[in-house]
């Protein structure tokens, strides 16, 4: 006959829910199945505890409501980071943010077309010419970076 695991946890431990639960101490959140750690990472490390939280969710540990009332996080985001999980995979959380690339519009792009619009000349022609997006010239005018010549 199998013996019954009884969930004792350490005494200062906040349950998840009756199998798992984590504990805040010196720096690090620890996780644990009763009073064995089962993960561990810095309090600040958010990347680690999106990647965690998501795995304890798609291996049945906890329910996502069960999340959601632990931490104080909302359910849109546990299915943004589970969908991640499923989608990418774990080192996915630990990947460096994209960053947008160089600014197509440098300060000389700026006055060159600047000099086109005072003459007077099409978005359409200005953009061929200086190979711009026309979209990025009136996006530029609407945010007042460029002023278009009044007829």
């Amino acid at each position: 006959m199998p013996q019954t695991m009884l969930p004792f946890f350490p005494e200062e431990t906040t349950c998840i829910n009756r199998n798992v639960g984590f504990i805040k101490r010196d720096g690090y959140v620890w996780y644990f199945n009763g009073q064995m750690p089962i993960f561990h990472h810095p309090a600040d490390d958010i990347s680690s505890f999106k990647m965690f939280v998501s795995q304890l969710y798609l291996n049945g540990n906890v329910k996502q409501s069960e999340i959601v009332k632990a931490f104080g996080v909302s359910s849109r985001a546990v299915k943004r980071w589970v969908k991640r999980y499923k989608e990418k995979g774990p080192e996915d959380f630990y990947k460096p943010r994209a960053v947008r690339s160089a600014t197509v519009l440098t300060p000389e792009k700026l006055e060159e077309i600047q000099d086109y619009l005072d003459s007077g000349m099409a978005l359409s022609d200005i953009s061929d010419l200086v190979t711009v997006k026309k979209d990025t010239i009136r996006k530029a005018i609407q945010a007042g970076r460029l002023r278009k010549k009044k007829l």
